[in-house]
């Protein structure tokens, strides 16, 4: 089946491709896993084109410079990567998208990005041209074009000046690639959008966002979202966390287009598995409330200075253990205007009401 591009709008904001492990869990359900994902299904909504990026994204590096040249502002909107970072450890969350610190690039979020940029590229080809040969002799170009766009990437071999680490890295990247042929067959995918940028704003004034890697558009109308994860597919239990990302972008685009996506598709790379879930309504409404309660979370925060450290395994990948209470570091000093709660005793007139009888 061939999958039309039309009514799609791409945006192209050049944003690095987040691949976070989420562990959180929505509710236990059914999801049916697939080896193979034959053909295209998806229609992509049409979106606003003005793009402001998000918040510091997860291995990629802010120049300290950069960091404190910008004003400290509330938090505005919300992503499935920020989602997950508050979700994880709410001081992980301040840090990254209020006190905005830097952060050393990672080798594996690079990689993530630069397998990507191929996947994203390869689709420029005609079909019959998307090889695995062609797709591996996009990665010198990419990454060529990724140490142009964010030169602190080759601070990761920078000591290796035989440049054997960056070879054996590079290896890696082809080998995920690969891979991905032996998932999906490219000579017959038309993605209606590739790095599409999707924003809606619900009832609420939540406004939410992200960066759609695939979207497919069956000509019967019924829309496929895909992810790209160049790690391991999460365990049975954990499979529900790592579809909250995807249940995110199914919701922006019901409330874009009230369409509700037809399938929802992980992509693993790493193991060479495929996670598909078919969403329906009630999904996307279960989800828009988690996300509600999660927003009252972060203002009530916001406005508190209130950001409690969770310790978790997950904090020995973290750059931030020298601000961080947990490893005997001191948080920078809070930049936003604090409001404290008013204690009974201390308002105009103590406790107002009635209390027995009338």
């Amino acid at each position: 089946m061939e999958s039309s591009s039309e009514g799609v709008a791409r945006v192209d904001d050049g944003g690095v491709v987040e691949d976070p492990a989420h562990t959180e869990t929505i509710a236990p359900e059914t999801i049916a896993p697939e080896t193979a994902a034959p053909e295209t299904i998806i229609p992509g909504p049409a979106v606003p084109e003005s793009v402001v990026p998000d918040a510091a994204v997860p291995g990629a590096v802010v120049p300290e410079s950069a960091a404190t040249a910008v004003a400290a502002k509330a938090p505005a909107s919300l992503s499935p990567s920020r989602a997950g970072d508050f979700m994880q450890c709410p001081l992980l969350y301040r840090f990254r998208v209020i006190d905005r610190l830097p952060e050393k690039p990672s080798p594996a979020a690079t990689k993530g990005t630069l397998v990507h940029a191929v996947l994203e590229r390869l689709f420029d080809a005609s079909a019959a041209e998307r090889t695995a040969p062609r797709a591996k002799s996009l990665i010198p170009g990419q990454w060529d074009r990724l140490r142009e766009s964010r030169p602190e990437v080759v601070e990761l071999f920078a000591d290796d000046p035989e440049g054997e680490r960056l070879a054996g890295w590079l290896v890696e990247a082809e080998r995920l690639v690969e891979r991905w042929f032996t998932l999906e067959d490219p000579t017959r995918l038309e993605p209606a959008e590739r790095e599409l940028f999707v924003e809606a704003e619900l009832e609420s004034g939540l406004r939410l966002r992200g960066i759609i890697d695939r979207v497919d558009v069956a000509p019967t109308g019924e829309v496929r979202i895909v992810d790209y994860k160049t790690g391991k597919a999460p365990r049975p239990e954990y499979a529900e966390g790592a579809l909250f990302q995807m249940k995110f972008y199914a919701l922006v685009v019901w409330r874009l287009k009230n369409v509700v996506p037809r399938r929802l598709q992980l992509v693993y790379l790493g193991s060479g598995d495929v996670l598909t879930y078919d969403p329906v309504l009630a999904d996307l409404e279960r989800v828009e409330r988690k996300l509600l309660a999660l927003w009252e979370a972060i203002r009530l925060a916001t406005e508190t200075g209130e950001w409690r450290p969770r310790p978790t395994k997950l904090c020995g990948w973290c750059d931030h253990q020298a601000h961080c209470p947990e490893f005997g570091g001191t948080p920078p000093p809070y930049p936003l205007p604090v409001t404290l709660p008013v204690r009974a005793a201390e308002s105009d007139g103590g406790a107002q009401g009635r209390m027995g009888p009338g």
